[in-house]
């Protein structure tokens, strides 16, 4: 996968939102206003970062060379995913579903509401 389709794919997901608040080579995806990927413009391989619940964390981590610990201060459970020739194209799309429905489930109603996501 290449940087614009992980993008679309981002994107297609309800009230999605994109910034570059940190510099100008990670673009952020938000849903509800909480990040669920960020992307490393400047990496090669290309590398995004997406939330993970433990279990499947380790499970990930342990089973490719390809998914590494995120460095995210005061927040467990992401992982940097190098998106090389190792992670399936529908990997990679399961997993930024993983995380974008992980940020979802802890949305409150009221932001759920405003976003028309109920």
């Amino acid at each position: 996968m290449h940087v614009e389709s992980i993008r679309n794919y981002c994107l297609l997901k309800a009230a999605v939102t994109e910034s570059f608040p940190f510099d100008q080579v990670t673009l952020v995806f938000k849903v509800g206003g909480k990040i669920f990927a960020t992307l490393r413009l400047d990496k090669q391989p290309l590398a995004i970062n997406l939330k993970c619940d433990p279990e499947r964390s380790v499970e990930l981590r342990d089973s490719y060379q390809s998914v590494i610990p995120g460095y995210h201060s005061n927040k467990k459970h992401w992982n940097t995913i190098f998106v090389d020739g190792e992670l399936s194209k529908d990997l990679v799309e399961e997993l930024i579903d993983h995380s974008y429905d992980l940020v979802l489930v802890k949305l409150s109603k009221k932001i759920k509401a405003q976003f028309c996501l109920l």
